[in-house]
């Protein structure tokens, strides 16, 4: 049974990061939030300092209250802990509320830049990866983000100055019984170094499988008609089955390293105890040290114990954000289209005239697709592509519309060459109705206003009855309003690619790419888009992509492409004469 696929979902060509992750998360993580956590470290201050009060009331209550019967000291005692024990739970309420709300702030911002610097990827880059892998990365990285400004980072902050005032306190009480607490913790901060190391690849490994799994689903579900269809559902269940088990060796990888942490502080902790309890109760027998210094010492000892082992489950939390940061930045660091520095050329306004030079392109150097394409467009005009699938009209369509850039050759847009304009400038001019007629889940109104949200009503029906769309919406009791499910499902394909052609009419585009636009069309609905495109096209220069020969008769100039070159050239009555490539396509679909 095939594996999920990680040659695609996982290799982006972004750059290795993990050595600049502390740099990064200084400048753009902790320094813009200075302020926050600097709010949040005093208020873990002054909570950890009222948590310090409690074992020192207790030597006293010992020595002082319980020995000499002292009730005026006792009611002092209580106030101070009722004090203390009061700013503990302000501060805490007050360091969750603050940070909490600010981590969170932080995950949104961050998912926010990832998408939108996805968005500005090329073409290329989706091809190479997967939609659900992407959604994954871009909601999953940024959670573990959280604990750098959230109450982790300020906690491990605060529990470093609580253990090292403890530390003092302890020297204080007894040196000894001191030194003798640091050797297992020295040995734990050992093991926890170690064990971090460790798991830190382990979290970067998990969350690309988590992609890679939660990807595989997405299209499984977006396919289920496929799947029900080929009755393939145990093949998918062993797929997905095989990506939880991958995730969940991993997860288990990573639990017995945390527990070996955990398990390692609890034996260091309990041989801790029991030689502070030996040799605390010597010191007593011996007169040198009193009950409630032994007390007071094994509560403090507790207060510089406790944030350490805490520290262990906060270094793990830290590492995972880490693990994220670093597939973030592999991302981030992936240069988007829009950041091309040969691209400085604005364009307001276009008359439409575009000319390909001698254009080569491959899609990888072993596999070149379109070889010396040469021909002009002029504005206005209507210029078909045709020829056999894989010839190589597609790609001619995605270089018109810059999806796709020449490996050589030279494409100009009124003689200025397309690769050094600005893509929002040129795409802001152009239109497109694909092969793939993709439609959001939503109402048609909303599918037929993405392309132009700021339309008027008036605007609206007039693209509506130029596609032929109101002569399915009126049969339906929402009309425009109604909703059409995820990608159009509950339409028909005819339906979807009316709805594509009037997103397209209300674009208003300078230069049009029809790619198949009439492929999902019956005979009657046909005619009728095929008046409404001749509208569309007046004045407009059109690019378009027809296997059925009989939607492009009128064109200006017909190009015949196979194996991606230009075989013949002309208008349909010129290449019916030459009794060519055109001539046996066209005769060969009249037959039929």
């Amino acid at each position: 049974m095939s594996k999920i696929s990680t040659s695609q979902s996982t290799n982006l060509p972004g750059k290795k990061t993990s050595h600049n992750s502390l740099r990064y998360v200084f400048r753009s993580i902790i320094w813009p939030r200075r302020g926050y956590l600097f709010i949040g470290l005093i208020l873990i201050i002054l909570n950890r300092a009222s948590g310090l009060v409690l074992p020192g009331a207790s030597k006293y209550l010992i020595d002082d209250v319980i020995a000499r019967q002292d009730m005026g000291m006792l009611k002092w005692l209580l106030l101070a802990v009722i004090g203390a024990v009061t700013i503990q739970s302000l501060t805490s309420f007050a360091l969750t509320r603050l940070l909490s709300v600010e981590a969170h702030r932080l995950i949104a911002s961050l998912r926010l830049k990832l998408q939108r610097h996805i968005l500005k990827m090329p073409t290329g880059f989706f091809d190479n990866q997967k939609s659900g892998a992407l959604v994954a990365r871009i909601m999953s990285d940024a959670e573990g983000v959280r604990n750098l400004v959230g109450t982790g980072f300020v906690q491990l902050i605060g529990g470093v100055l609580t253990a090292v005032v403890a530390f003092f306190i302890l020297l204080n009480i007894n040196v000894t019984l001191t030194l003798v607490a640091l050797v297992p913790m020295a040995l734990f901060g050992l093991i926890s170094l170690k064990a971090f190391g460790f798991i830190r690849p382990i979290f970067r490994e998990r969350s690309k499988i988590n992609a890679e799994v939660t990807g595989r689903l997405t299209e499984s579900m977006g396919g289920i008609r496929v799947i029900k269809g080929f009755n393939a559902e145990r093949q998918e269940e062993a797929v997905f089955a095989d990506g939880v088990d991958r995730l969940f060796r991993n997860v288990k990888k990573s639990l017995t390293s945390s527990s070996l942490v955990t398990s390692a502080a609890t034996l260091l902790m309990g041989v801790t105890s029991a030689a502070i309890m030996g040799l605390g109760g010597v010191y007593i027998m011996r007169g040198t040290m009193s009950v409630g210094d032994l007390f007071a010492f094994t509560l403090y000892l507790g207060f510089m114990i406790a944030p350490i082992i805490q520290m262990g489950n906060i270094g793990s939390q830290i590492t995972e954000a880490f693990a994220g940061l670093d597939r973030m930045e592999e991302l981030l660091n992936t240069p988007p289209e829009t950041e091309d520095p040969k691209r400085t050329l604005a364009l307001s306004t276009i008359k439409g005239d575009i000319e390909f030079t001698d254009v080569n392109f491959a899609y990888t150097p072993e596999h070149p697709v379109l070889h010396g394409i040469s021909f002009k467009a002029p504005a206005g005009s209507v210029t078909a592509l045709v020829g056999s699938s894989g010839s190589g009209k597609t790609t001619i369509s995605g270089l018109v519309a810059s999806f796709l850039t020449p490996t050589s050759g030279t494409i100009t847009i009124d003689g200025v060459d397309l690769s050094r304009v600005r893509l929002q400038d040129y795409r802001a001019q152009l239109g497109v109705v694909l092969q793939d007629d993709f439609l959001f889940e939503g109402t048609i109104r909303e599918n037929i206003l993405f392309a132009r949200p700021d339309a008027s009503e008036e605007q609206l029906q007039a693209a509506v009855e130029a596609a032929y769309v109101s002569e399915f919406t009126q049969r339906f009791d929402d009309g425009l309003e109604t909703v059409i499910g995820e990608r159009g499902v509950k339409l028909s394909g005819g339906q979807r690619q009316r709805v594509a052609i009037a997103r397209a009419i209300l674009a208003d585009p300078r230069i049009l790419i029809l790619d198949e636009a009439t492929s999902n069309l019956d005979t009657e609905s046909e005619k009728y888009i095929q008046q409404s495109l001749e509208k569309l096209m007046e004045g407009r220069t059109t690019f378009v992509i027809a296997h059925r020969l009989s939607t492009i008769r009128r064109a200006d100039q017909i190009l015949v492409i196979e194996a991606g070159r230009i075989a013949e050239k002309g208008n349909h009555d010129s290449l019916i004469e030459a009794r060519g490539r055109y001539y046996q396509l066209y005769t060969y679909q009249a037959r039929i």
